[in-house]
Formats: structure tokens, C-alpha cells, sequence
């Protein structure tokens, strides 16, 4: 096998990891030494329930984050100089999407390394698809400002696009403040805006339910604690 950087998905939850990752990326792990990971404790884990028989200590571990300097990004490519792969591990979900793995696929990218993207869930695209929301013209935002006025700016702006554009509008929120975006959303958007509140996807709790703003007044599950994505359309 070609050294490559590999980008390795993860389970969105607890769900058992043959549900939603194929028998391929298994191989592709066991060929690997080396790892770029968002979080040691829970990629150790992850490689684990991969597979029992890997070795963690025969492992070289470099911890990914926003606090990680650009010089020390660009040597976590060293083993390929070498031949040997890497692999990038996200805390949850696909690599390089929304996730500080991005900044070792650029180096890689400019380094002519190859980049292989392995299959796995990614709750924005799995979110897109159970929504019946516009699949061709979408937008992920990430999280929305936390000031109160910025918030509700930045919301009537997103949903002036849904109807200008034509455009799916994504975003997250911390979960334990998830409950208060949801009040947001109903208090700014439009009744006919239609609102989907995707979370817990692939997980045995999954919740994906698409309704008016005016209909989902009075009937809001509880979201704290729950990893959730939210999209308007019209």
C-alpha cells in the first residue's frame, strides 16, 4: 500500500462501529503506525473496538487541536517523508470536516502527499439527506455567535437565504445550550420557515423530525446534552 494520509471516520456515538464502518477502513487501520488525533483517550478507544488486537503502545500518537502550532502540524507528516502512512483520527465523525484535521490535509495537499478519504458517517451529509431540505446548494456554518444580538442577526440572515438562494442553511450549537438556539430559531425565523432538528444521528436515541416554525411551537424534545444539527429551508 501507497504511503498515504489517511482520513479515518469514527462513530457519531456509542454506535457499534460495524454499523456504520465498512470492513476496508479495519485493513487500512492495521497497516497503520502513526496517527493525527483530535483526543488520545477516545481514538485509543476507537482503535480498540476497531480492532482488540491492536497494540496502543506500539503506537505514535500527535494530539490535534486549535492549541496545536503550525510547526508542530507539519511534523506530524514526517513518517511519510519516510514511507510510512498516517492516519488522521477526528473525535467524532469524518476528519477534516468541521475539525482541526484540516490543517494536516492542507500541508499534505502541498506536500503532494496522498490524501485518502475513508468511508464513514458524516452527520452534515446524513442530516441533509433526512431533512427534505435542498440537497444540491447547502451551507454548514458551524456555530453561531454566542451574544444575544449577534445571534439573532446572523439567524435572519441565514434564513433570508434560504429564500434569496434557494440554500439549505446548517449550524451547531454547544449541546447544553441547544435548547436555547432552538428558542431563538422559533422566536426569529418565520412560521413558514421549516426547521430540522437532526440529533443523535446514527445512534440508538437518533431524532430527525423536519417542521414549520409555527409547528414546532409547544413541541420541542429535549436536546441538552445531544449532538444536534439544525437546518432551515423554506
Amino acid at each position: 500500500m501507497q504511503a498515504s494520509l489517511f482520513l479515518i471516520p469514527v462513530t457519531l456515538g456509542e454506535t457499534d462501529h460495524r454499523r456504520v464502518l465498512p470492513e476496508y477502513n479495519r485493513e487500512v487501520i492495521l497497516g497503520i503506525k502513526h496517527f493525527v488525533v483530535e483526543n488520545l483517550r477516545s481514538a485509543r478507544r476507537f482503535l480498540k473496538k476497531t480492532d482488540p488486537a491492536i497494540v496502543i503502545d506500539e503506537l505514535t500518537f500527535y494530539e490535534l487541536n486549535k492549541h496545536t502550532s503550525p510547526e508542530d502540524v507539519a511534523g506530524y507528516l514526517a513518517p511519510l517523508a519516510k514511507g510510512e502512512s498516517v492516519g488522521v483520527i477526528s473525535e467524532a465523525g469524518c476528519p477534516a470536516v468541521a475539525d482541526p484535521g484540516a490543517d494536516v490535509v492542507a500541508i499534505a495537499q502541498r506536500k503532494g502527499y496522498p490524501v485518502v478519504p475513508l468511508v464513514g458517517p458524516s452527520s452534515i451529509l446524513m442530516a441533509v439527506m433526512a431533512s427534505g431540505f435542498n440537497g444540491q446548494s447547502f451551507a454548514f456554518h458551524g456555530y453561531l455567535p454566542i451574544d444575544a444580538g449577534e445571534r439573532t442577526a446572523m439567524l435572519k440572515k441565514l434564513e433570508g437565504r434560504i429564500y434569496t438562494e434557494n440554500q439549505t442553511q446548517l449550524f451547531i450549537e454547544t449541546p447544553y445550550r441547544n435548547n436555547k438556539l432552538v428558542e431563538d430559531l422559533l422566536r426569529t425565523c418565520r412560521p413558514s420557515t421549516k426547521l430540522c432538528i437532526a440529533s443523535d444521528i446514527t445512534c440508538d436515541s437518533e431524532y430527525i423530525r423536519t417542521k414549520s416554525v409555527k409547528d414546532w411551537g409547544g413541541k420541542l424534545p429535549d436536546l441538552s446534552k445531544k449532538p444536534t444539527i439544525f437546518l432551515i429551508y423554506k
